[in-house]
């Protein structure tokens, strides 16, 4: 591991978390720990509103941080966005969203890491070159690679508009088979655009390709 990336175990009140060991390092998807209400502030359940009292203990949720009973703040649930090397406590709203979150960690985000080749036109250009597209390490940049190397940090990103084609009247489904990203150089303000295109006699890299533009579609949500 390069020490750009190296990362440190470090306990806090809401369990372990694998953290960078630089801050600069960190993937633009992670989740600051939220203050916790303090117990003085929570009488009663934030949710139900039982009254905490000897039996009925208070619980704090680690996503949103908020004081819940054992009732409503029961789920462990994994919540990679903050780190966290085991499951933890959430309440059932901030669960729901967090499982989402795990299966977008543990299948688009792999998919953008292991890459897919498009042909990348730059600008207005009007030639296009073969490039290997995948997602840093460390979640910061999209990475392209052919005769030419670019690296784009993935919070510089404004637009991500997906191409498709196969729509049918009857409301078939579409395939995507392209993407325009728009983004801006640190530095400048000037918008820089990149089309990418899925190569037609690429055909068994073709779904690999669709499957990496629908990731990318997610991480613009």
């Amino acid at each position: 591991m390069s020490g750009g990336d190296a990362k440190k175990l470090v306990r806090s009140p809401s369990g372990l978390r694998m953290v960078p060991e630089h801050r600069a390092a960190r993937s633009p998807f992670g989740l600051d720990e939220p203050p916790w209400v303090p117990d003085k502030e929570c009488p009663r359940c934030m949710q139900c509103d039982t009254k905490f009292d000897f039996i009925t203990r208070k619980h704090h949720c680690r996503r949103c941080g908020k004081c819940f009973c054992d009732k409503c703040c029961s789920k462990k649930v994994p919540l990679p966005r903050m780190c966290f090397v085991d499951p933890v406590r959430q309440c059932a709203e901030c669960a729901l969203v967090s499982q989402k979150e795990t299966e977008f960690y543990d299948k688009q985000l792999k998919v953008l890491m292991n890459g897919a080749t498009f042909f990348v036109t730059l600008g207005t250009s009007d030639k296009s070159e073969l490039m290997v597209c995948r997602l840093s390490n460390n979640q910061r940049y999209l990475v392209l690679d052919g005769d030419s190397h670019y690296e784009i940090e993935i919070t510089q990103i404004s637009t991500v508009q997906i191409l498709t084609e196969g729509f049918t009247p009857g409301g078939g489904n579409t395939r995507a088979i392209g993407m325009i990203l728009q983004y801006k150089v640190p530095g400048s303000e000037e918008v820089m655009q990149m089309k990418f295109t899925a190569g037609e006699d690429f055909s068994c890299n073709k779904k690999l390709s669709a499957a990496w533009l629908a990731a990318m579609h997610k991480v613009s949500k």
